[in-house]
């Protein structure tokens, strides 16, 4: 299993490639934003729904 880092993760590219890698289900994913904290969580939500848990 790989570890991604996604900084702003929770917008834009960012959101997009947290969505590849879960996706994928190889990863461990961490998504990291500074001030979009409901964006993040839509970004953590839809990731969930691809397989990917907390």
């Amino acid at each position: 299993m790989k570890c991604a880092i996604i900084t702003g993760g929770s917008r834009g590219i960012g959101r997009a490639i947290c969505i590849k890698l879960a996706e994928e289900k190889n990863y461990h994913i961490l998504i990291n934003y500074t001030s979009n904290e409901t964006a993040a969580k839509e970004t953590l939500a839809k990731v969930e729904e691809l397989g990917f848990y907390r």
